[in-house]
């Protein structure tokens, strides 16, 4: 059983990571970090956190490990190699991972974990490097419902919004819902104010209109604003969306499901890529059609 102050592993602190595990130590807990970047843990050490060497020694001194790596590999890496978590957790510990990875990936490393005794959610967020700072992330949790309640208290540090959707694998499923329909809405406020300004209009005052009608979204919010206003330095990568669009257009293939937008997005994404943008603010996609037209700025 977890004991009421259970102490607590972080693994990945970026720009989500970092405030998140900060939030925790603000509600008291104790804190253990490990980081590949020596650096990125700076933040965390000065608010008192203790640094392990590997995962399996963050793991071995924690009751539940939280990991916001970037991709499915890295997840994999942490979790399970010979100095992965699964090395160090003891049995009725439990792993929370944060990141939006593939359910496939999710799945296998669960039912490795529980081999050992381990417990595991998937629980990936929506709501960006702001929500994590403010503690207001959207989280998508699966798993099994009984260890969903012994981390819920944990997770209400992070987030408002916090949903249980069913087993291993299902938060993760919910993830790429959301990042599809975000990457698909994003596509088309590039595409709205692309033509705006090719046809001679202030992109900046049809932002206001649309904005003012029912085209109106938290993405044409944010990334609609960045397109006009040309802010495509550091912000939410437009790499994560390449990524998080192709474990979409994986699930929606075995799943024998067209997703026609989806797959224009997914070639817009590589264009981004291919022109080495994947560590700009995602709204740099209103370039790829700029580019194809001539009339980028």
């Amino acid at each position: 059983m977890m004991t009421a102050q259970p102490r607590l592993g972080f693994i990945g602190l970026g720009a989500m990571g970092r405030p998140m595990a900060l939030n925790l130590m603000k509600h008291g807990y104790q804190m253990g970090v490990y980081a590949r970047q020596p650096q990125s843990a700076a933040p965390l050490i000065a608010a008192g956190a203790a640094v392990y060497k590997t995962p399996a020694e963050l793991a071995a001194a924690c009751e539940v490990v939280f990991t916001v790596v970037t991709a499915s590999s890295d997840f994999e890496q942490v979790a399970l190699d010979e100095y992965g978590i699964i090395h160090g957790a003891r049995a009725g510990s439990v792993v929370v991972d944060m990141e939006t990875i593939s359910p496939l990936v999710v799945r296998r490393v669960a039912q490795a974990l529980a081999a050992r005794g381990i417990d595991m959610l998937d629980a990936p967020v929506s709501g960006g490097p702001m929500g994590a700072q403010s503690a207001s992330l959207a989280i998508m949790v699966g798993g099994k419902p009984q260890v969903f309640e012994r981390i819920k208290p944990l997770l209400e540090c992070l987030g408002k919004t916090i949903v249980h959707m069913g087993d291993h694998g299902a938060g993760q499923v919910t993830k790429a819902c959301n990042q599809l329909a975000l990457s698909v809405t994003a596509q088309g406020a590039a595409e709205a104010l692309a033509l705006a300004r090719r046809c001679g209009l202030d992109p900046a005052r049809v932002h206001e209109v649309l904005m003012g009608g029912f085209a109106a979204s938290r993405v044409l919010d944010l990334f609609g604003k960045r397109m006009v206003e040309r802010r495509f330095g550091p912000g939410i990568d437009a790499r994560f969306y390449h990524k998080d669009v192709a474990i979409a257009l994986e699930l929606a293939q075995d799943a024998g499901l067209p997703l026609p937008a989806a797959a224009i997005v997914k070639q817009q994404l590589n264009a981004l890529m291919g022109a080495g943008e994947g560590t700009a603010d995602f709204s740099v996609l209103i370039r790829v059609l700029e580019r194809a037209a001539g009339t980028q700025a």
